[in-house]
């Protein structure tokens, strides 16, 4: 056997022995992720909870400044601006919500307070913060330590 056709022979017998890249986008590409994975999201989400909880917070109080705050998140809540990234329909898209439902749910809520003459800071707070991303505490020296000189 000549040296070619050894040659042949060796390329149609061997087995592809090199290492597969598989680079990280991916072996993520089929898993969507999770908001609580996405510091942008988890801003947005603290915004929208900002913003129900200052429209809560300030529906019927009589104070000038919690008028002017509410009428401040009413005016966000109502605006279709898609300029902004921070609007409140860009984020309610970011973060797959429907804003007409949501302003729909406020609007029912405001008249439900109004009409039972409640107190205006009757807020409903969401558990969003405890669900996405962790919280850091700052402990002190550990128990039983002495402070050294």
């Amino acid at each position: 056997m000549d040296a070619q056709a050894a040659l042949r022979i060796e390329e149609r017998t061997a087995v592809g022995v090199e290492p597969e890249t598989v680079l990280p986008a991916q072996f993520f590409a089929g898993t969507p992720l999770d908001a609580s994975l996405q510091p942008e999201k988890r801003l947005m989400l603290a915004v929208l909870e900002e913003a129900v909880g200052t429209f809560q917070k300030n529906a019927l109080s009589p104070n000038r400044r919690a008028r002017r705050l509410f009428t401040d998140v009413e005016e966000w809540l109502g605006s279709e601006d898609r300029e902004w990234p921070y609007s409140f329909v860009n984020i309610c898209q970011a973060l797959g919500l429907e804003p007409h439902y949501i302003r729909t749910g406020l609007r029912r809520w405001r008249e439900r307070e109004q009409a039972l003459g409640l107190s205006a800071t009757n807020v409903v707070r969401f558990p969003f913060r405890r669900v996405n991303g962790r919280r850091h505490s700052i402990t002190g020296r550990p128990v039983g330590l002495r402070r050294s000189a």
